[in-house]
């Protein structure tokens, strides 16, 4: 790496000790050294762990949904133990372990006697040497360094076997102070709302999606504050100096802001512009899409493609992983779906038809307090993650993350439900059909004074494209409603102003929509007052949201449409349904199982 121009001068290499064995088990890919000199460490090719609890499931305990047994002492039987078991919230550290995929180490000293770690800690390092991530600066007075640590991942193929390690080198931000060393932060991230619609319009449009990965994307990122850092375990330097980061490094505030400034300069040479209404979402000429986050690149001009893949690969290191599919669209769901059931520790094998009771009414007192509230809190934060694929459990988790701060037995039994319910359907997934008509239409419902506490009501819609869902939510409304029309018009409001900014968002992927968009209500009284000033001594009070939804009424952005109560599909978002309907809106949003891999 650089040296700064300095009156001490420290030696021109930096011995790094981590290096790869010269023998046969080095993989054909690790990157050349860089051209600093390396000790070599001796290598023993060994895994070393820790001793398996001797705590063993008891096939004749007490399962433990019941909501008054969730101790210590049982262990489940699905989740292989590694080298580290929580025996207190039941949780593999990461993800789950099978078969002989070993666990991760927690620390440089544990990872550093291990030749496959030693591999990816080398490779992390070429890397951050290559990108001329710090120089080397003697420590001042003036100067405060954070420190910086190594996270391992072991990084798993859909069928469970590794595909490869990987080690980070990760700068502890929380130590860093605002004005000193990092100012803004924000970093724009495309909606998953915006990622769902490009699908859609690919699949009605016959196009394909190419997925390519950008490595060690934050290191391309350029810092514009000084930002010091003490030398990682594994590098040594002389004594008295500290890193100078001259590249984000993963951990840092501002990393995400400097790797998508740096990105978006790279795609506006490019000729890209952002959307308006996805600062993430990039467009040029109708010819070729870009979402940052993801790097999904599609369109209709594959030799345009072809180009804009050449031009990325000259700036970035990436590789191209072909055609997305839907194996690899659904891995982030498995993944969290089967973190989420290791860490319930369900100790048998039942499944649920539905994740909810019917009429279900949740109260904060119900119960007992847990006396660890974090298992439940990881859970519902997991199942938070899994609505983005599985609207089939929106509601169920939109109700049980209201009692995250204290939890009881009650809310954690309802918790087991729906987990039971997800290892029944744990092959389910959307499915976005060909030649489907790039038309919206959606479906808006309410409950009322539904909230057993505060009686709030709470809001659901579900949008589709052509026959393809790409946007839908179950949210409490902010204010409680004299009546259920009322409580309803504050559902066709938020339902509408989904609605434009989606028109607007189909608008830059060069999809008109002059035609009003069909929006389906099961309540006479709210489509009434959203069509005409009536009843006005009833609706004072909520004339926001009346007169914003009546006005786009009269601009025929959105066409007001009765839906009898047995084909309200918004019903699927705010209150539980019977098994018969709950399968039959399962149809209706295009969820089943999908087909076998060619």
């Amino acid at each position: 790496m650089s040296q700064p121009s300095t009156t001490s001068t420290p030696p021109s290499s930096v011995p790094i000790s981590i290096t790869p064995p010269s023998h046969s088990l080095s993989p054909p890919n690790v990157p050349a050294p860089p051209s600093h000199s390396f000790s070599k460490p001796p290598v023993t090719h060994v895994y070393i762990r820790r001793p398996t609890p001797t705590t063993s499931a008891n096939p004749h305990a007490p399962v433990a949904d019941d909501p008054t047994n969730i101790g210590d002492s049982h262990v489940p039987d699905e989740v292989q133990v590694g080298q580290r078991y929580n025996l207190r919230d039941r949780t593999v550290f990461g993800y789950p372990r099978v078969n002989d995929v070993p666990a991760e180490p927690f620390t440089y000293q544990e990872a550093a006697s291990i030749l496959e770690w030693q591999l990816a800690m080398f490779e992390e390092l070429a890397a951050l040497d290559r990108t001329g991530t710090w120089d080397l600066v003697p420590l001042s007075s003036q100067i405060v360094p954070i420190t910086s640590k190594w996270v391992f991942k072991i990084k798993t193929k859909s069928d469970g076997s590794i595909e490869r390690y990987k080690a980070h080198l990760v700068a502890r931000g929380f130590r860093q102070t605002q004005g000193r060393d990092y100012d803004d932060t924000f970093a724009p991230v495309a909606h998953m709302t915006t990622v769902r619609t490009l699908i859609a319009v690919v699949a009605a449009s016959s196009w394909t999606i190419s997925q390519m990965d950008v490595k060690h994307a934050f290191l391309h990122g350029d810092l514009h504050q000084e930002v010091y850092m003490h030398p990682p375990p594994s590098v040594d330097v002389p004594p008295g100096y500290v890193c100078r980061l001259r590249r984000a490094l993963y951990g840092l505030k501002q990393a995400p802001r400097a790797w998508f400034e740096r990105f978006a300069s790279v795609i506006h040479v490019a000729g890209f512009s952002p959307s308006d209404h996805d600062p993430a979402f990039f467009v040029i000429s109708l010819h070729a899409v870009v979402l940052c986050c993801y790097m999904l690149i599609t369109g209709d001009d594959p030799d345009h493609i072809s180009h804009v893949k050449k031009q990325l690969s000259e700036q970035f290191q990436m590789s191209n992983l072909g055609p997305l599919n839907c194996q690899r669209m659904l891995s982030f769901s498995v993944s969290v779906h089967t973190r989420s059931l290791a860490r319930s520790a369900l100790g048998d094998h039942r499944t649920a038809a539905t994740p909810m009771d019917l009429h279900l009414k949740l109260r904060p007192s119900n119960g007992t307090p847990l006396d660890d509230p974090s298992r439940y809190r990881h859970i519902v934060g997991s199942l938070v993650y899994l609505t983005v694929t599985r609207p089939n459990i929106a509601h169920a988790v939109h109700l049980l993350s209201q009692f995250v701060s204290a939890p009881t037995s009650v809310h954690f039994g309802h918790l087991l439900r729906v987990l039971r319910y997800l290892r029944g359907t744990s092959s389910q997934c959307l499915f976005y059909a060909r030649d489907s008509p790039l038309q919206l239409h959606a479906y808006s419902d309410s409950t009322w004074a539904s909230d057993a506490t505060d009686r709030r009501s709470v809001t659901g819609y579900c949008i589709f494209l052509g026959s393809s869902p790409i946007a839908w939510k179950s949210k409490k409304q902010a204010h409680v409603s004299h009546s259920n029309a009322e409580a309803e018009l504050r559902a066709l409001a938020t339902t509408t102003s989904e609605i434009i900014w989606l028109r607007w968002l189909l608008a830059d992927f060069g999809i008109s929509c002059h035609a009003p968009t069909p929006l389906l209500c099961g309540n006479t009284g709210a489509i009434q007052i959203a069509h005409d000033p009536v009843k006005h001594e009833l609706t004072k009070h909520i004339g926001v949201d009346a007169s914003f939804t009546r006005s786009h009424c009269r601009q025929k952005t959105i066409d007001l449409q009765y839906v009898p109560s047995e084909l309200q599909l918004a019903d699927f978002f705010t209150k539980a349904q019977t098994q018969e309907h709950h399968r039959l809106h399962l149809v209706k949003l295009n969820a089943s199982n999908p087909p076998p891999s060619p």
